[in-house]
């Protein structure tokens, strides 16, 4: 395509309206700087707030920006495929609307990719304006990660990240509803390495990854690339196996030796059943969560509804990818 950018920078949107425009304006000067042809692509994710007039604003006087705006809300991860989805760019940038994390960054990102790599993810050196529960949380989530996923995901990372047009080009295929973005591009391989950098307090608003949701994004990515939990579960039931032959000796020794009436409560049954319950239902849980996963990808159900696009041409809309997705047809709404 000879009028394709030369990168797309994919910013997400969730209730952004007061980091909009400093986004935009860092953004346009630090790519403007390589004097290369680029577009930001918004996915405005069903913000409740000013965003989306915000983005269209910007849609009319830079013609570079342009805004898929989605039916409701899908969650961080799937606005963020859906800007890979869109994106046309020989590489694409993926960065949060919240600027912790510095567009100026991307200069050395591009930089690494220009050396031949195709996948440049920024590592996080120090994490500035978050509580110490929240660094330690996401310390112990990182490294638990790592320690226990199939694949090589690179610890202190994020999404923020350049990709070479190659890689957006297996993620699209990549369907799965349970998305984990950073560990699917270190499945995919190619040439990989990292930029360090310092991760900025956040510029306006508050985070949209509270507790709860850290908890649910860690299981997509511990259930996404790792049997690790199924694996425990044998583990732990031939333990409780062996535990159960040794008391079953060690109590028949007793009331032999000390009496018929030695263990003869059921105080200790009581006890041992409702512990061996609460390991069932734990367990239970645990391919329940396997269980749904699977549920939602065969399914078959889009992974988002685009209610209008602003800035995309009709080939741009034609997305070159092997097999399009049907959620990539926009619903309604303007497509200039």
């Amino acid at each position: 395509m000879s009028n394709r950018p030369r990168f797309s920078v994919v910013a997400p949107i969730y209730n952004e309206e007061g980091n909009i425009q400093p986004l935009y304006e860092r953004i346009r000067d630090v790519m403007d700087s390589t004097g290369e042809s680029w577009e930001l692509i918004a996915v405005n994710d069903g913000s409740r707030d000013n965003s989306l007039p915000l983005l269209l604003s910007l849609a009319q006087q830079d013609k570079r920006v342009k805004v898929i705006n989605f039916a409701r809300n899908f969650g961080h991860q799937v606005a963020v495929t859906a800007g890979i989805d869109f994106a046309q760019g020989d590489a694409v940038v993926l960065i949060d609307a919240d600027l912790q994390d510095p567009p100026e960054v991307i200069l050395d990102l591009i930089a690494k990719w220009r050396e031949g790599y195709e996948v440049v993810y920024a590592v996080r050196e120090e994490r500035q304006g978050e509580t110490w529960f929240k660094k330690f949380t996401a310390g112990v989530f990182y490294r638990l990660i790592y320690r226990i996923t199939d694949i090589d995901i690179p610890l202190d990372t994020g999404d923020f990240r350049l990709m070479d047009r190659k890689v957006v080009q297996v993620l699209r295929q990549m369907r799965e509803h349970n998305r984990f973005i950073r560990g699917m591009t270190s499945w995919v391989g190619f040439r990989q390495t990292g930029v360090r950098y310092v991760r900025h307090a956040r510029y306006w608003g508050e985070t949209k990854y509270p507790l709860g949701k850290m908890i649910r994004f860690a299981l997509d990515a511990i259930t996404g690339f790792s049997y690790f939990p199924l694996q425990i579960i044998g583990h732990v039931s031939l333990v409780m196996a062996f535990l159960a032959i040794l008391a079953g000796i060690v109590i028949s020794l007793l009331r032999l030796t000390q009496g018929p009436e030695f263990f003869g409560g059921q105080a200790t049954t009581i006890v041992l059943l409702l512990l061996l319950s609460s390991f069932q239902l734990f367990f239970l849980y645990v391919l329940g969560q396997y269980v749904a996963r699977i549920y939602d990808d065969v399914r078959h159900r889009p992974l988002y509804v685009v209610a209008s696009t602003t800035g995309f041409d009709e080939s741009e809309l034609a997305i070159d990818s092997p097999t399009p997705p049907i959620e990539m047809q926009s619903q309604s709404g303007e497509m200039s």
